[in-house]
C-alpha cells in the first residue's frame, strides 16, 4: 500500500526554522518525485517545492526560494523540507505528495501544480506566529 507520512509540524515564531519529514512506505522513492504543497483555509493548495529522485533535480516556488531546502535520505526512504526565516505567510497545512506517471510528475514537480493524480499524506499544520 502506497503511503506517505509527514511529521515535524508545529508552532514556530517568525524568523524561526522547522524541518518537515515525508516518509514513504509501500514503494521506493528512488524512482519518483516528491513534492511539498501547503494550504490555508479558503485557498487552493499551493506548490512549495519538489525533488525528482530520479536525477536529484529540485524545484522551488518564488515565495520560498532562498529560505527552503528540499532533500532526500535514500536509506530512510524519506524526503525533508528544511524551512528557515519563516514568515507568517508561510502558515498552512503542509502536504507531501507523489505521482506515479511521467506526465503528472512534470506538472507536479516542474510546474508545482496541484492535480487529481497526486497521492497525498495527511499534512501537519505549521502555524507561524508570535
Amino acid at each position: 500500500q502506497v503511503q506517505l507520512m509527514e511529521s515535524g509540524g508545529g508552532l514556530v515564531q517568525p524568523g524561526g526554522s522547522l524541518r518537515l519529514s515525508c516518509a514513504a512506505s509501500g514503494f521506493t522513492l528512488d524512482y519518483y518525485a516528491i513534492a511539498w504543497f501547503r494550504q490555508t483555509p479558503g485557498k487552493e493548495r499551493e506548490g512549495v517545492s519538489c525533488i525528482n529522485n530520479n536525477n536529484g533535480q529540485t524545484f522551488y516556488s518564488e515565495s520560498v526560494t532562498g529560505r527552503v531546502t528540499i532533500s532526500r535520505d535514500k536509506a530512510k526512504n524519506t524526503v525533508y523540507l528544511q524551512m528557515n526565516s519563516l514568515k507568517p505567510k508561510d502558515t498552512g497545512v503542509y502536504y507531501c505528495g507523489v505521482v506515479h506517471d511521467a506526465k503528472s510528475m512534470q506538472a507536479m514537480c516542474v510546474g508545482l501544480r496541484n492535480g487529481d493524480t497526486i497521492n497525498w499524506g495527511k499534512g501537519p499544520p505549521v502555524p507561524v506566529s508570535s
